[in-house]
């Protein structure tokens, strides 16, 4: 029963990657001027928050400013940071499948660089937007550190159990072979002749 539960379950397992994929693009498909709306209303947040945090006591004009130094820098950082999070929604339904290793950064990577550039391209078609190497690039690094992410996460959380399990495979596989002995040792006395049982008894 818990075999059939999984089979249906695993597959659920890829609905955050697919959900990320949806909102990136749907961010993709905001039109230049939204999109650069958007980026220096969070830059502008930013430089709000130091302000308040580091209590400088910056005015209206010296905020947008600010906004608009840091405006490219927090795009970029957006661009990566949307890739990290679809990489580890890749990675995990893999991983749970017993993907391992470079495999699983090369199935991985493909599918999360693969869908980097479908987006650029996707990106051309909207009005005040184009495609960029440069983005595919940036795009990739937050991949990368999403995969490895994955990686040390389950290494560090799920390999423990995973040695438990083996150990007790092995010492379950060894009690067998010994019981084989027994039962080998004991069929063999049962097949000797009486005479020679005494004898050897």
């Amino acid at each position: 029963m818990k075999k059939v539960i999984l089979f249906f379950l695993k597959p659920l397992s890829f609905l955050p990657a697919l959900f990320m994929m949806y909102l990136i693009y749907s961010f993709s498909a905001q039109s230049g001027e939204i999109s650069g709306n958007l980026s220096y209303t969070v830059s502008c947040k930013i430089v709000e928050l130091g302000d308040r945090a580091l209590d400088v006591g910056l005015d209206e004009e010296q905020i947008s400013y600010y906004a608009a130094r840091i405006e490219y820098p927090v795009r970029k950082l957006a661009h990566m940071t949307e890739y990290f999070c679809l990489a580890v929604a890749v990675s995990f339904p893999f991983y749970v499948y017993g993907l391992r290793g470079f495999p699983l950064m090369l199935v991985a990577g493909l599918i999360c660089v693969g869908f980097a550039a479908g987006d650029e391209y996707h990106q051309s078609f909207v009005d005040g937007r184009g495609p960029s190497k440069k983005d595919v690039m940036i795009d990739s690094i937050g991949v990368f550190a999403g995969i490895i992410t994955v990686r040390i996460i389950c290494w560090t959380f799920l390999t423990p159990f995973r040695i438990a399990k083996r150990m007790e495979r092995r010492a379950k596989r060894k009690e067998m072979a010994r019981r084989r002995v027994r039962e080998a040792e004991y069929s063999s006395q049962r097949r000797r002749p009486k005479h020679t049982r005494d004898i050897w008894d």
